[in-house]
């Protein structure tokens, strides 16, 4: 018995043994925890300008994007491989995206293209996070929410619509 519980243990710590030392596990903490933190940036401000898809949405979306890209790399898949994985990456969150755009009865009211675009740079921040570019993803998010804020500030002190019924 007590050699059938020694192979089970072995067998245990071999299904453990992705992260074999400190140094890559606190790679994989770091890119994840950048990823959580950017994702939660960008849907804390989504979720101040009360929109539906906030900061937990966004956080998900991030992380989950930085997880699709640091298995492969732990893995070993070449560039091809990954090139793919990042391909279906991209399609999947255009898919999340549509979910987040409703079209109203009025003729031309469509809303949440902009938090779709939103969930979109949140996959595009977990995914620079998750390939090490964490510079690159917290220069990404810095510009999204200059565009987010700007255009808010701009469309706040544009003059008001004329009527659109002449």
């Amino acid at each position: 018995m007590n050699a059938w519980w020694h192979e089970v243990w072995q067998k245990v710590q071999g299904e453990f043994a992705d992260l074999d030392d400190a140094a890559n596990l606190t790679q994989l903490f770091i890119r994840l925890v950048v990823a959580l933190v950017l994702g939660g940036v960008l849907g804390f401000e989504r979720e101040m300008a009360g929109r539906d898809a906030g900061m937990r949405t966004h956080m998900m979306v991030s992380v989950g994007s930085a997880l699709f890209v640091l298995v492969p790399l732990q893995a070993g898949f070449s560039q091809d491989n990954l090139s793919r994985v990042l391909q279906g990456l991209v399609s999947g969150i255009g898919f999340l995206g549509a979910g987040a755009i409703m079209k109203l009865s009025a003729e031309r009211e469509v809303r949440g293209l902009t938090t779709a675009a939103s969930l979109w740079v949140a996959a595009g921040l977990g995914m620079a996070a998750g390939m090490g570019r964490e510079t690159t993803a917290i220069l990404s998010l810095a510009i999204a929410l200059l565009i987010l804020s700007g255009a808010r500030l701009f469309r706040k002190n544009a003059p008001p619509d004329e009527d659109k019924s002449s």
